[in-house]
């Protein structure tokens, strides 16, 4: 007997240019794998390290560490092209859920998306290679004062992409609080600098 689930595709539609977000200094990865086993640099993070699922991990690992090292970050890349992984979508309907909670009246809706809603396929290409870089300095204050560094971010320029989500029958979780989770990429959406509105998206169904 398998799991039933329902699902629905969905087209989305970059509005801004949207910045790569995977350190290219492959020592990034490692200073973070031991500072969560190790304790050693748990203020760099939003959340308790032994709480961080993988995903997570890979997202903490890409939002703060990434400005480190030399302060490059980019795609992951193959044969076929430039692409985002199935978590960064699924970590973007998390931290809407977060941010929606109370507007939509569900208590951990983010825990509830973690465990009730998946995203496909597991790699989602964007194109052949990056449109360009930007570059943009960062201000931090440190144990040892105020620092400034530069940070530089492979881009690609608005492209649409399909993904299909599929949802765990939930008495609270229906279709009407995804597509208010995605309305929220026209105001904070994917990659690196999202605050600084890089990223946004609108979304239309695919039927």
């Amino acid at each position: 007997m398998g799991i039933e689930m329902d699902k629905r595709k969905y087209k989305i539609i970059l509005i801004e240019k949207l910045l790569g977000s995977i350190p290219k200094d492959l020592k990034v990865f490692t200073r973070y794998v031991q500072a969560k086993y190790y304790g050693k640099e748990e203020d760099l993070m939003d959340a308790d390290p032994e709480q961080l699922d993988e995903q997570e991990m890979q997202m903490q690992i890409e939002q703060k560490l990434a400005p480190e090292g030399q302060g490059e970050t980019g795609f992951y890349t193959d044969a076929d092209g430039v692409y985002l992984m199935d978590y960064h979508i699924k970590g973007f309907l998390k931290e809407a859920g977060n941010v929606l909670k109370d507007i939509l009246k569900i208590k951990n809706l983010r825990s509830k998306i973690d465990n009730y809603v998946f995203v496909f396929p597991r790699y989602i290409w964007l194109k052949e290679k990056p449109d360009g870089r930007l570059e943009r300095s960062l201000r931090a204050n440190t144990p040892q004062g105020p620092r400034v560094s530069l940070i530089s971010s492979d881009f690609i320029d608005p492209v649409e992409f399909e993904i299909e989500i599929a949802l765990l029958p939930h008495k609270e979780l229906n279709w009407k609080v995804i597509e208010t989770l995605l309305d929220y990429g026209k105001l904070k959406g994917l990659g690196q600098w999202r605050n600084g509105g890089y990223g946004r998206f609108t979304w239309e169904r695919v039927k």
